[in-house]
Order: C-alpha cells, then sequence, then structure tokens
C-alpha cells in the first residue's frame, strides 16, 4: 500500500546520453504505475554528456514484480538509448559473494565479523584460497573453503578451477580480499562489474610485495587504499573507493603495514557495501557513487 513503509525495495539504476526531459520521463513511468520514489540521485557528466541516475522504488506500490519492471522499463531504456548494463535490483533478493583469499587474513575476517553482525546484508556462499591459511577461520563461520594450489606451471588450469567454484554460486561480487594472484583477461570480462580489489594506494609508485618498507624508506606522510573494480589492466580498474590515514617519522615500518591494513578492509567493506546497494554506476573507467 503506497504511504506505508515498505522493507523490500527496487533500485533502478543507468546512464544515457543527456537530453532534456529524461527525469520527467523516468518519474513519469514509475508514476503511471504507482510507484512510489523513496530516493532519487542524478547526475550529468559535462565532460561525456551523459546522465546517470539511481531510483530507489517502494516495491509495494507497484502491480509487479521485479522481473516486470525490468520488462517494462526496458522500452523506456531503448526510448532513451540507455546503456546495456542498466539494472533493477531487488531488496528482498539477498545478494551474495565469493571471497577470493591468499594468506592475509585481515580483510576477512573483517567481513566475516561484519556479515555475522549483520551490519554487511550479503551471504559470502564461499571462500577460495590458494593457501590453506585461513581455512579454519572460514569454516568456523559455516562457509565452505576450497583449496586451490596454484603451481607456478599450472595457474591456467587452477584458474579454471577457481571460474568453476565462483560460477557454480552465481554471486553478485567476487571479491579478492588480498589475494595475490593476477586474474587472467578471460576472467576479468566474464568478471566485469563484479570482480572488486582492495589494494595499497602506494601503486604505482611502490610495486613489489613489500610496498610499506619502501614508503617508510622514503618518508611517506599518508598511506591508504584503494577499492576498484578488476579489469585486465592491472590495478587500474574503475575506482569504487579510496582513504588514507597520516602517518609520521616515529612510525615503523611495522606501525606503517599495522595501518595500512585498518584503512585497507574499512575500504574494502565500504566499496563492496555500496557495490551491493547498487549504489556505483560505471562509465567507462570512471565511477558515479550515489
Amino acid at each position: 500500500m503506497v504511504g506505508v513503509p515498505d522493507p523490500q525495495r527496487y533500485v533502478l539504476t543507468f546512464g544515457c546520453p543527456d537530453r532534456t526531459g529524461i527525469i520527467a520521463r523516468i518519474s513519469g513511468f514509475l508514476a503511471d504505475h504507482g510507484g512510489m520514489i523513496v530516493e532519487a540521485a542524478y547526475h550529468t557528466d559535462p565532460d561525456s554528456g551523459w546522465f546517470f541516475t539511481r531510483q530507489v522504488v517502494l516495491a509495494g506500490s507497484l502491480p509487479f514484480d521485479a522481473d516486470g519492471l525490468r520488462e517494462k522499463f526496458a522500452a523506456v531504456a531503448d526510448e532513451l538509448s540507455a546503456e546495456s548494463s542498466w539494472q533493477v535490483r531487488d531488496t528482498g533478493e539477498r545478494p551474495r559473494a565469493v571471497v577470493l583469499v591468499s594468506k592475509a587474513g585481515h580483510c576477512l575476517y573483517d567481513l566475516l565479523g561484519r556479515v555475522a553482525s549483520g551490519e554487511l546484508d550479503v551471504d559470502i556462499a564461499a571462500v577460495i584460497g590458494n593457501h590453506t591459511s585461513l581455512a579454519d577461520i572460514t569454516r568456523a563461520h559455516g562457509i565452505p573453503f576450497h583449496h586451490v594450489p596454484f603451481p607456478a606451471e599450472g595457474k591456467a588450469e587452477a584458474f579454471a578451477q577457481v571460474r568453476k567454484l565462483v560460477d557454480e554460486h552465481d554471486p553478485h561480487a567476487v571479491v579478492l580480499a588480498r589475494f595475490m594472484q593476477v586474474l587472467p583477461a578471460d576472467l576479468c570480462d566474464e568478471w566485469a562489474g563484479r570482480a572488486i580489489n582492495i589494494h595499497h594506494s602506494f601503486l604505482p609508485s611502490f610495486i613489489g610485495a613489500r610496498p610499506y618498507h619502501q614508503a617508510h624508506v622514503r618518508g611517506v606522510k599518508l598511506i591508504g587504499a584503494t577499492c576498484h573494480y578488476v579489469t585486465a589492466d592491472l590495478d587500474a580498474g574503475p575506482i569504487i573507493e579510496q582513504d588514507v590515514i597520516r602517518v609520521d617519522h616515529g612510525d615503523s615500518v611495522d606501525d606503517l603495514v599495522r595501518k595500512g591494513r585498518d584503512i585497507e578492509k574499512v575500504t574494502l567493506a565500504r566499496g563492496l557495501r555500496w557495490h551491493l546497494e547498487g549504489r556505483v554506476l560505471v562509465h567507462g573507467n570512471r565511477t558515479m557513487v550515489f
């Protein structure tokens, strides 16, 4: 019933070439079907000439379900020349994620804790690791852990096994929680817009396995983290979220590592939340986060 709080909502997101009347067309379409808009965000990018929007509608105010909304809005999307990536997300469907890990556990521990406490609304369907270091904590949370070794001469076969394990769950997000393997280009394409990575923001200045040691030698004053979508262009995908924390000359390398891990896990959790809530629109290599 219109006007009555309804926990279930439909989140409509899309981008299209900017022109007069887009907002009126969207709101008119929804109003014609009795849809009550409870959130609305818009952005026009003057550089590209594109318009972006995120609309949230009470599910109970419409006479059809999410599939019906997709079917009926398709004509409006075509009329507005919307990008093919436009989406309708049903908040009544709990999103699924698969997490890929190596040995470092700070991001996985953080995600597991947020899910267990109800702070992060997602089902972690499985955790896949190329080491077994994080198997026990994963299983302690009742989540399956799959060990896929990555021998130097057998990485293609290993990634084929990872792909199979991930695709079995058809996840809304594939989270690389300090997974120290580079996804092949075909997986980047298959999981485009779903694979999310976290890395320290020193890249590309401090490349390699010991960036905090390099940063300590250089006397950096800020360290941070970047959460981004994975593309074949290593660590250069569309950015979802970034954050920094100040450090000084009194901090040891261990201090930098500890503070860096803190900012990494918070930034990843934030970026994943926004992705799952349908707040991130990608256009080329840029994002709009509503």
